[in-house]
């Protein structure tokens, strides 16, 4: 079976851009992920020792996940297959397994490389399940976006996960001077630039190693060359970065930083950020119901029951702009984040719920309490359940001391209300019940006085 791979030296392309041309061959030439690939590091041990197996890459764009999948082509004793998610559908899927069935039968293994594994959808990476369980491929799957959400849970519990970092500054900076003494770059030219430009360059980059490359190549290009000699300006440098669009990848790193920054901004009640932030990813393409849904999450986590009203202005802007999407419901928007900014901001139902969530993962066999089990069957009234169960709308308060609790768990409080906003109220009718246990639980004739409640709460009685 032959390499059907991008990394195969015969014939190459007349023009090959300079970040392809200076794609390193060798491990000793990766730059980068030394979290991976420094001495003694896993990664590092499977390629040199051929232990390979099934794997996924995850990472942003530019950082090496393709040039790894190449090295392990030229390390590995095995055939080697690139294999597009963009261009590739079962049909081709069953063709290269049933291949690397024959190879297997030959004492050979397969290496399959996909890039953008997770644009392949559910079935198409189920047709991948079968072979790579019986060992007839190792799979290797690249992608931006995080697997576990967009890898199927059986085929990622098959594969080991490697995390691909963006490249440092100096990291950027080596690969840019490598570039210009490099044979395969501009290494037969004498290169005038000025002091700092590969810094400029690698700083703009944001990490990328491709950028970085790309970028360097335009400048040079676009720069005064007489015979071998290149000349560069620092107007011809700053003019070449300026031209970029904004930087924004929607399946990589400025992604996640840039929503990052939209949501501490308007959890700290910063209008103007927030509206930026706001317009640098619709501007920049963003999905606008991508962020109505990020936003119902902050109304919820961030304001809580300060103002409950958030929540539906939240869903409300969610609906509107699936109704009507860019560029109109923009102003919807915006209307939104500034009224979540604008609120008072409490987090105390969504630091309950997390502690609620650690002591139910710690005590999830705890026994529940006789008097709030449903008897749904003879056995179980004969067994006692619903025993001593009370129930509260008949109880003068609307509240009785019957026991909810597990045994381990009495006592314990997740709720801290603030005074925020409408959580006073909130909080003053916590305040009202906690006293009325203090008062009755265990004496039921004791009742806490009444006009202890607030009046709203009066009123609703």
């Amino acid at each position: 079976m032959e390499q059907t791979s991008l990394f195969d030296d015969t014939e190459k392309p007349v023009f090959e851009p300079l970040a392809s041309r200076m794609r390193p061959k060798r491990l000793e030439d990766f730059v980068g992920q030394n979290h991976l690939l420094g001495d003694g590091k896993l990664l590092r041990r499977l390629i040199e020792q051929d232990h390979v197996s099934s794997m996924i890459f995850w990472g942003p764009p530019g950082v090496g996940k393709t040039t790894l999948a190449s090295i392990i082509a030229s390390h590995t004793n095995s055939e080697f297959v690139n294999f597009s998610a963009v261009t590739s559908g079962i049909k081709e899927i069953r063709a290269v397994m049933e291949e690397a069935e024959r190879t297997r039968a030959r004492g050979r293994k397969t290496i399959l490389f996909v890039d953008e594994i997770h644009r392949f959808n559910k079935a198409q990476q189920d047709a991948f399940l079968p072979f790579v369980e019986k060992g007839s491929i190792i799979l290797i799957g690249a992608t931006t976006e995080n697997p576990s959400f967009e890898v199927n849970a059986a085929l990622l519990s098959r594969c080991r996960v490697f995390v691909l970092h963006p490249l440092e500054q100096a990291d950027l900076e080596e690969l840019l001077k490598r570039a210009l003494n490099d044979s395969r770059g501009y290494g037969m030219f004498e290169v005038h630039m000025p002091e700092g430009m590969l810094s400029m360059i690698a700083d703009f980059a944001k990490g990328d190693a491709r950028t970085a490359l790309n970028t360097l190549e335009i400048i040079l290009q676009n720069s005064n060359q007489t015979d071998l000699v290149i000349t560069v300006t620092e107007e011809e440098i700053r003019d070449c970065i300026t031209r970029k669009s904004m930087l924004y990848d929607k399946g990589g790193e400025e992604h996640n930083q840039v929503i990052s920054a939209f949501h501490e901004s308007l959890r700290n009640s910063d209008v103007d950020a927030t509206l930026f932030w706001l317009a640098r990813m619709l501007e920049s393409g963003e999905d606008p119901v991508w962020i109505a849904r990020r936003m119902t999450h902050a109304a919820a986590e961030d304001i809580g029951l300060a103002d409950p009203n958030a929540l539906n202005i939240a869903v409300n802007c969610f609906e509107a702009v699936r109704l009507i999407g860019m560029p109109e419901c923009a102003v919807h928007l915006a209307e939104a984040a500034v009224y979540l900014c604008l609120c008072p901001k409490s987090n105390s139902v969504f630091l309950a719920y997390e502690a609620a969530k650690k002591d139910a993962r710690q005590y999830d066999t705890a026994p529940i309490p006789f008097s709030v089990r449903a008897a749904y069957t003879k056995l179980q009234k004969e067994l006692g359940y619903g025993k001593n169960y009370q129930y509260p709308h008949n109880a003068p308060d609307r509240i009785t001391d019957m026991q909810c609790m597990p045994d381990v768990l009495i006592g314990k409080q997740y709720y801290h209300p603030t005074d925020q906003g409408k959580e006073a109220a909130c909080r003053k009718r916590y305040e009202w019940i906690q006293e009325w246990h203090r008062n009755n639980d265990g004496n039921p004739s004791k009742r806490a006085p009444f006009e202890m409640m607030p009046e709203a709460w009066k009123a609703q009685k």
